[in-house]
């Protein structure tokens, strides 16, 4: 017993309706791969920044955080400085003092 109509025999608006479900689909498909694709083209290649060997703190100084610019290296010390060092070769550029 199958109780369900036939495709043909449904009603012009509600064919109407199937089609347009069906374009949407395949639109949000499609978008969704493309933003895939934009995703794994744009993203970097992976390759590490290069970093220092070593990085001298002042005596005492105790780093709480880290961060990398293009050029330089910050630290980030307990004492409440900014310790922005250069990139390739190490060696401390500005000290910064967080004022509180």
């Amino acid at each position: 017993m199958n109780d369900s109509p036939d495709p043909e025999a449904l009603p012009p608006n509600l064919k109407l309706l199937r089609v347009l479900v069906t374009v949407l689909m395949v639109t949000m498909i499609a978008g969704f791969l493309v933003i895939v694709a934009l995703f794994v083209i744009r993203m970097p290649g992976g390759g590490a920044l290069p970093l220092p060997e070593e990085v001298r703190l002042p005596d005492g100084a105790t780093a709480t955080a880290f961060t990398r610019g293009r050029d330089w290296v910050a630290v980030v010390t307990a004492d409440d400085r900014i310790l922005i060092f250069d990139a390739e070769t190490g060696a401390l550029r500005q000290t910064v003092r967080i004022e509180k």
